[in-house]
């Protein structure tokens, strides 16, 4: 996959091609339905193309408003390629970028790139006040060779049994709220903290349960609580209880993210990992004793060792 920057990047599109324009934060499963029918439509030779804004455009206009990641720009790349995405470009949030019009930016695709079909979801826009709405779009590109396809919004059967439309803004909710095994199932995939390994303060190897703590960075982490999860290392998958919170049998206050690796041995410092989260485990709380902890700890390495080769997707999906 080709990755282009900047304004400068649209210029290098090849004529003819199949584009979608988005966030695509996640990667989740209303995202690859499409791009699986953009890349149907790109089948006959055209290139797929993905513009994105990069960083998230409230980054600029609203920071205290920005949504936290699903997915790090690496691992969204990986994503986007292997769902058959041919280029990326990736704008930024400039302000000369953010002034243009909905009309002007259509006029760029239509007639300056001749762009041979966009395809969205229906509740699309973009450019200046967000007038570029679907029904716009139809209208402006009429007499154009550019042509508006719509793709229908997703909707899955969570856990609870209740449907939901697959967004971008309701996986963080999930995720806020420790609900990861919903976000897999509207993902397709388990959610993925991505970090590096840091050190921290070393209690759990004094215990018997050492521990490989994670800086996720600007990522979205989430509730605290103990979490089944899952890390691949060097090829080998290991279950991982993860501990997501503030210690709280030792008085500490400091966020945590802590991972003990069933059956790993060995050093993991400044190692970059990606750590899947299968489903919540318990909440975090403070215990009367050391002893009491180190016996909840070998409960839960129990539940953890035979839960975490589960696929916590499973969804039913329907078409609204």
């Amino acid at each position: 996959m080709q990755v282009l920057q900047g304004l400068s990047g649209l210029d290098a599109i090849p004529a003819g091609a199949v584009m979608t324009v988005g966030n695509f934060d996640g990667v989740h499963l209303g995202h690859q339905r499409l791009l699986a029918q953009a890349r149907q439509r790109a089948s006959v030779g055209r290139p797929l193309v993905v513009v994105t804004f990069e960083p998230h455009p409230l980054a600029v206009l609203r920071p205290q408003l920005a949504p936290p990641r699903l997915t790090p720009i690496p691992v969204k790349h990986r994503l986007l390629e292997s769902a058959g995405v041919d280029v990326l470009v990736e704008l930024p949030p400039s302000r000369d970028v953010l002034q243009i019009s909905a009309m002007e930016f259509c006029d760029l695709l239509a007639i300056r790139l001749n762009v041979a079909h966009l395809i969205e979801g229906p509740d699309f826009s973009f450019g200046k006040g967000r007038q570029g709405t679907i029904d716009n779009l139809r209208a402006w590109t009429a007499g154009t060779p550019m042509q508006v396809d719509v793709v229908d919004q997703l909707t899955v059967a969570i856990t609870n049994l209740h449907l939901v439309e697959v967004r971008s803004s309701l996986i963080r909710w999930l995720v806020a709220y420790g609900r990861v095994r919903d976000a897999a199932i509207c993902l397709g995939r388990p959610y993925t903290l991505c970090g590096q390994v840091i050190k921290g303060y070393q209690r759990g190897r004094t215990i018997g349960f050492p521990t490989a703590n994670f800086d996720c960075g600007q990522q979205l982490v989430p509730d605290d609580g103990v979490y089944v999860g899952r890390c691949s290392i060097h090829g080998q998958v290991y279950p991982a209880a993860v501990s997501i919170g503030t210690m709280p049998t030792f008085g500490e206050n400091k966020r945590q993210i802590e991972a003990h690796l069933l059956g790993f041995e060995g050093d993991l410092y400044d190692q970059s990992l990606e750590l899947e989260l299968v489903d919540f485990l318990r909440d975090q709380r403070k215990f009367a004793s050391l002893e009491q902890l180190k016996l909840q700890l070998r409960q839960d390495m129990l539940r953890v060792a035979s839960q975490a080769t589960a696929d916590p997707t499973r969804p039913v999906v329907r078409v609204a």
